[in-house]
């Protein structure tokens, strides 16, 4: 089934040369159907690439899904034009009287910040706690889970000694997941922070929070509450095959002098080009959080989401 996205989006064209369905929302209009909303808090600089990878993952399975995208307004960003963030995004008091099947809030590049200090905290933190009553499942991906976990749990970062960056293995430690379900005994992700939680945090808070997958080098990547309610997601399923590439060569030209993304390029040459080890993975991912914890269990009538939160 399709994904329906505004008519003149950007990833409208990306998605359609990958031979994913996309309907627009002239022909959306036409179908008796009843799809899921999924909202998206896009808080990464480079939006247009964001919404495409998130797009392409919730597209590639046999639901329909309707993205909203809705953006801070205690923050301009300064990486896309304020045209496009008027003709796509909305802001939260656009939607905050509405229900949502789903929601994903995405990573940010203010991982370095105390969490009161990042400029749209307030805001992130009412929106947080509006999910609570008016989302069925949330996901919380990277930087946006550790705010999550903060928020929720009070689950704090800690600085590594140095950036993470690169792909990783993974294996999945609760073996019953269902949002694990069909993955292979190892898989990889990419991650790209400053920063981490720590396991005994996240174990201190069970059975309200249960680790599913880590990663011996990258730590805890996934958490989820009873029901599914809330993922959190540490790294970056969604990223392109040349996503950490530009990050890399980004802080080469600031002159940070990272290190080469580890796993990344072919016997981690950055001469050659990097190879895609996870996309099976984050459709698989992708598929199987709108499957089992928004389509499967979330309410026909979407204002019952309201009744069933409470």
């Amino acid at each position: 089934m399709p994904i329906k996205i505004p008519n003149e989006l950007p990833a409208v064209r990306a998605l359609e040369e990958e031979n994913i369905f996309v309907m627009t929302e002239r022909r959306a209009i036409t179908q008796d159907i009843r799809p899921l909303k999924i909202l998206i808090l896009n808080l990464m600089p480079t939006k247009i690439d964001t919404e495409t990878q998130l797009s392409r993952l919730l597209g590639n399975t046999p639901l329909q899904v309707e993205i909203e995208l809705i953006h801070t307004t205690t923050h301009k960003s300064k990486n896309v034009s304020e045209e496009h963030l008027l003709a796509f995004y909305k802001e939260f008091q656009d939607v905050r009287d509405r229900y949502f099947d789903g929601m994903i809030i995405t990573g940010a590049p203010v991982e370095k910040l105390d969490f009161p200090e990042v400029e749209y905290w307030d805001e992130l933190c009412e929106i947080m706690e509006w999910t609570k009553t008016h989302v069925h499942s949330t996901l919380h991906i990277c930087w946006g889970a550790q705010a999550g976990l903060y928020y929720h749990y009070g689950i704090d970062k800690y600085m590594m000694d140095e950036k993470l960056s690169g792909i990783y293995a993974h294996t999945v430690e609760y073996k019953r997941s269902i949002l694990f379900r069909g993955f292979d005994d190892v898989f990889y992700v990419p991650h790209s922070r400053y920063t981490t939680v720590r396991r005994e945090d996240v174990e201190a808070h069970a059975p309200s929070l249960r680790i599913l997958a880590s990663s011996e080098r990258a730590g805890v990547y996934a958490v989820i509450t009873p029901g599914g309610k809330q993922v959190f997601l540490t790294g970056h399923s969604e990223y392109d095959v040349d996503t950490l590439e530009k990050e890399y060569l980004r802080d080469k030209k600031l002159g940070i002098n990272p290190r080469v993304p580890e796993n990344y390029y072919p016997n981690d040459d950055d001469t050659k080009r990097p190879v895609n080890s996870w996309r099976g993975h984050a459709t698989l991912l992708f598929t199987n959080w709108l499957n089992y914890f928004v389509y499967q269990t979330t309410p026909y009538d979407i204002m019952k989401i309201r009744d069933n939160n409470q």
